[in-house]
């Protein structure tokens, strides 16, 4: 790619920059939390309609996809789990096609005194916008859409199928993405700009979510000896599984990617409840559990190690012995992917494809890194044998309190963004 398209694709960004901040404040203001989707997938498909692309909303069947490969179970049912791809048709097809991927799925925002604005009323303030979501990922899906629009400003399009999606269910399982191959939807390569700080992400772990469901003996509290209390009974089983983490994260069990990690695996107690009176022994616990996997670790034998781990807790109390919890697995049933071990032509060509962009843009080598968090990179990766690169702005306190991402930032990945898509894809004459 010349110079000449370089520029002009860069400084087709910076025309529209302002707007694209605009777009961004407007999206985030749709609070999109795991069901409440909607607004804001009904806003991306009027833009791509807006915009011209051929465009396909759908809802997730989980009986569509419970079949396949990377599937995550869900609790509940997934009414009104809406999707959205735009399509971009090439008249030539001589270039590679691509997915640009993204989530609009929000986590929540937490006690609301504890944000220093309302969160969904981004703001903008010294460089940064503020608001749930803003860096998690939408601004990551903003700059896939204005990244197109770049190069029809420059006169030009990709010279291939080009899948613009905004997908649900990120956050929790996945399936999102999952429902899109289902659908279809397959390339070359994909891309998902998720806020690692401009770097490309080299590997990713996996993640497993379980629930585990204790029963108590109720009796009122002037008698609580003759009871068995359920919350104080998860104590020694959360102590049992922070062992299981310290073990995993141990000098045997370590990962080639990971070795400047101290602590790459993490467990998290997410969510815990129980109870029904404070002058009654609670009857019921049950608490949300969050585990890392290394990539390559099975599933299965990480599963069977839990339980394991569980078991042994629990045969230390005799009440507990004939009481056994229960452990329900929902949400997150994820492999790890290394991205850096993906031996196929396709994953080098993207990755140098991916460096020269941001070269140009940046003036810098592009970093990569292994992360210890989960993407929907895996599906294409894991099971489409496809090249999936994770690389997004810089942000801030993402799942916390103020979240925010670097304006500059975004406006350079989507510069970057713009320029992997014509080196990619290659362009044509609009």
């Amino acid at each position: 790619m010349d110079n000449d398209v370089t520029k002009r694709l860069m400084d087709a960004v910076d025309t529209r920059f302002d707007e694209q901040v605009s777009f961004l404040s407007e999206l985030a203001g749709h609070p999109s939390t795991r069901g409440n989707e909607q607004s804001a997938q009904r806003f991306m498909a009027e833009q791509l309609n807006d915009r011209g692309y051929e465009t396909d909303s759908w809802e997730i069947k989980v009986s569509d996809i419970a079949h396949l490969p990377g599937f995550s179970p869900v609790l509940g049912d997934y009414d009104h789990a809406i999707n959205v791809v735009g399509k971009h048709h090439s008249r030539s097809r001589r270039g590679q096609s691509l997915i640009l991927n993204g989530h609009i799925d929000v986590v929540p925002v937490g006690p609301l005194e504890m944000w220093d604005s309302p969160p969904f009323e981004p703001r903008t303030e010294d460089g940064f916008m503020y608001g749930r979501g803003v860096g998690d990922m939408k601004a990551g899906l903003v700059a896939n859409l204005f990244a197109l629009t770049a190069l029809k400003d420059s006169g030009y399009q990709p010279a291939a199928e080009v899948y613009f999606q905004s997908v649900v269910e990120e956050e929790c399982t996945g399936n999102g993405m999952l429902a899109c191959f289902q659908r279809g939807y397959r390339a070359d390569a994909a891309l998902i700009p998720e806020p690692f700080a401009e770097q490309l992400v080299s590997a990713q772990i996996g993640v497993i979510w379980f629930q585990v469901h204790l029963k108590g003996k109720p009796v009122h509290v002037l008698e609580a000896g003759s009871g068995f209390n359920a919350i104080e009974a998860s104590l020694p089983l959360i102590a049992s599984l922070k062992t299981l983490e310290k073990r995993w994260n141990g000098p045997r069990h370590c990962h080639p990617h990971y070795d400047d990690h101290d602590h790459p695996l993490n467990l998290n107690i997410g969510k815990i409840q129980g109870g029904d009176w404070a002058s009654s022994v609670p009857a019921w616990c049950c608490f949300d559990v969050r585990m890392g996997i290394y990539p390559g670790q099975d599933i299965d034998q990480a599963r069977a190690e839990i339980e394991a781990c569980i078991d042994e807790a629990v045969d230390k109390d005799v009440y507990l012995r004939n009481n056994r919890p229960q452990i329900i697995y929902h949400g997150f049933l994820a492999e790890g992917y290394c991205l850096a071990d993906h031996n196929k032509r396709e994953a080098r060509l993207a990755i140098a494809t991916l460096e020269n962009a941001h070269f140009a843009v940046t003036g810098d080598t592009l970093k990569h890194a292994a992360i210890t968090a989960t993407t929907d990179a895996r599906f294409p990766g894991l099971y489409w044998d496809t090249p999936a690169l994770v690389y997004g702005p810089a942000a801030d306190s993402i799942h916390g309190f103020n979240e925010r991402v670097e304006l500059e930032s975004v406006r350079r990945i989507t510069q970057s963004i713009a320029l992997f898509i014509a080196g990619w894809c290659g362009l044509e004459k609009l």
